[in-house]
């Protein structure tokens, strides 16, 4: 590959989002197109700016995490650069300008759970540790969390997020993409499952970086002229593959009977359905016949009842709208995809969105209410 130095690492990531579902351009642009709209636009925008918001998907980083999980130096300064690692005032003060309430944090991807062993279990713990500490107890009520979890020790995992929600109040956990080139329908993680049925909590089934040989066959060049550092990682990554790899999962867990083992689990997926509103009623109606003879429900009705959809980085009324055709509003949260994507900017598009306003409640906060038994903080 050619070589490439921060400064072009910083202005390709910047420029491409890297990290996030869309770039910070495409959220400005969308920000900018929110101010030419017409009048009754403005007028939904003014009748809804009392909205308050609970963020579901919002990123931070540690020091250490960002060494374990970074491309290169050039990354890691990039990630600093954009406030991941900030837990504190740059963080609140961004959540205030947009008017976003609570933010409910998450590990950077692939977080610790392709850590092995002992060393995965602690480092795990210490990152809930560290926002129960530190975030959690400095600013009362705008920070909640998903556990991390060291998934290549699923019992672990398992004992660590019963831990995380009993004794530091956690509101679930968040995977990212495959584990070791295994999927959470892999019975290795059923002590996972069972566990998050038990404690009545949703799994984020966040994207992560695909398997090595996958990225090779699918990602990489031999053409040098076309190999920029950068190139391969957002096309694996926020540049398509990750949506891909998620929505692959979520249809694994139906067509593996997932849900017919734990029918009573609660996966959360983001980025405006990662892909599945487009692709619903072929999914559906293809995959519905042949497992009709294996799976207790038609294959559509898992969507339905087992999942929960965020708008995370996606602000796009047309995305929103195809998502809703197919998703009951009940289903269907608000997130930002912080600091990847500007708060400010997707609490506008929201505000502007011509729908009912309890329907506008429901997403922006109560259905998040809702599911994890939470209450939006009054200023």
């Amino acid at each position: 590959m050619k070589p490439m130095g921060r400064r072009g690492f910083l202005a390709a990531a910047t420029a491409l989002g890297i990290g996030a579902g869309v770039s910070s351009h495409a959220i400005a642009s969308a920000a900018s197109d929110n101010k030419k709209t017409p009048d009754k636009t403005a007028d939904i925008y003014q009748r809804d700016r009392d909205l308050p918001f609970i963020g579901a998907e919002e990123t931070f980083s540690t020091p250490a995490l960002l060494k374990l999980n970074s491309i290169n130096e050039d990354h890691i300064a990039f990630l600093e650069e954009i406030g991941l690692a900030d837990l504190g005032q740059r963080r609140i003060g961004d959540m205030d300008a947009g008017g976003l309430n609570v933010q409910i944090l998450s590990a950077h991807t692939p977080s610790v759970q392709n850590v092995p062993g002992r060393k995965g279990i602690d480092f795990a713990y210490r990152l809930n540790r560290q926002l129960v500490e530190g975030p959690i107890a400095k600013y009362p009520g705008r920070f909640k969390a998903f556990a991390t979890l060291p998934l290549q020790s699923p019992e672990a995992a398992a004992d660590e997020l019963e831990r995380s929600v009993r004794e530091d109040g956690f509101l679930g956990a968040l995977t990212n993409g495959h584990i070791t080139k295994k999927y959470l329908d892999h019975p290795d993680f059923e002590p996972v499952l069972a566990r998050a049925v038990a404690l009545d909590v949703p799994i984020y089934l966040h994207p992560g970086y695909p398997a090595d040989e996958i990225f090779q066959i699918l990602y990489s060049t031999t053409r040098s002229q076309y190999a920029e550092e950068f190139q391969p990682y957002i096309f694996s990554g926020s540049g398509y593959g990750w949506h891909q790899e998620v929505l692959t999962q979520c249809i694994r867990m139906i067509t593996y009977g997932v849900f017919d083992r734990f029918p009573k689990l609660k996966i959360i997926i983001g980025h405006m359905g990662e892909g599945l509103p487009f692709y619903y009623e072929r999914i559906v109606n293809d995959m519905g016949e042949p497992t009709e003879n294996s799976l207790k429900k038609p294959f559509g009705q898992y969507f339905q009842d087992n999942f929960w959809f965020t708008t995370s980085a996606f602000p796009q009324t047309e995305l929103l709208d195809l998502l809703l055709k197919h998703i009951s509003v009940d289903r269907v949260m608000f997130a930002t995809d912080y600091p990847f994507a500007d708060i400010k900017a997707q609490t506008d598009w929201f505000r502007g969105v011509d729908l009912p306003r309890e329907d506008k409640e429901k997403i922006a906060f109560r259905n998040a209410e809702r599911l994890f038994r939470m209450k939006v903080p009054v200023k």
